[in-house]
């Protein structure tokens, strides 16, 4: 099965809510690599590699986030993978 390549950023209360931890444990739960961080503006961005259907549901994941979170917006970007990673990183 073909891999793909997703770019993500998060907007709301996405910060200081253990958002990047969620999304590592739910990424590597499902052999998704890339990683994930927050930014300076308040978003958490992420990049994920793995089987379409893995990438996905770390996608939804991310559209509700953990219990304290508040997402308000996904912004999505496929993109071509390039197999870069090899685990799933909180830079």
């Amino acid at each position: 099965m073909p891999k793909v390549r997703a770019h993500i950023y998060v907007t709301g209360t996405v910060q200081s809510v253990f958002f990047r931890q969620n999304t590592k444990r739910q990424a590597q739960s499902r052999d998704v690599c890339g990683w994930v961080r927050n930014l300076s503006d308040g978003r958490v961005e992420a990049v994920f590699e793995g089987e379409e259907a893995s990438v996905k549901e770390v996608i939804d994941y991310c559209r509700q986030g953990p219990s304290f979170a508040k997402v308000e917006h996904v912004e999505v970007f496929f993109e071509t993978c390039t197999d870069d990673f090899s685990d799933f990183k909180i830079i």
